[in-house]
């Protein structure tokens, strides 16, 4: 039976996270717009991961809403921990990363938005940042939603 959070069909991010000169990328699909002035956007960082890491060493992070066709990266992103595999030489040697606003980030994707880091809680199994949006961009609409993922047995639910 289909749980009730997992009933939206929801956008898919990855998270591009940079400490000591290295990116990082996983997976999210916890996040939301909470501000319009400011603008603003929580976002649900799982725990013991280098995304958490990461932010917690950093004030900035890109949220990239990733391209119908990016569906592929799911499993490189998410389902692999960047603490003993990295990412970012693995995107390098696809070519997959150009340079946005001076920060490694995936090509292609349908958006991209640059966040500074407000403030955190613990919450469960995840930590809720608050982030303030600094720059975005938008590619085009053909964005990855989770029912794509499901349709290519990616994930479950």
């Amino acid at each position: 039976m289909q749980k009730a959070w997992n009933i939206p069909n929801l956008p898919v991010y990855s998270l591009a996270t940079y400490a000591d000169g290295q990116v990082n990328m996983n997976i999210c699909t916890y996040v939301s717009a909470v501000s319009m002035k400011p603008k603003l956007y929580s976002l649900a960082i799982y725990h013991q991961t280098k995304t958490l890491a990461n932010i917690e060493k950093s004030q900035v992070a890109v949220l990239q809403l990733l391209h119908q066709s990016q569906f592929n990266l799911v499993k490189k992103l998410g389902q692999t921990s960047g603490k003993n595999y990295n990412k970012q030489a693995y995107l390098a040697k696809k070519d997959l990363l150009e340079d946005w606003h001076n920060y490694p980030v995936l090509k292609n994707t349908s958006a991209k938005i640059l966040l500074a880091k407000i403030s955190s809680i613990t919450t469960g199994d995840h930590d809720l940042y608050i982030f303030s949006v600094l720059k975005s961009t938008v590619q085009n609409k053909e964005y990855l939603l989770l029912d794509t993922l499901r349709e290519k047995q990616i994930i479950r639910g």
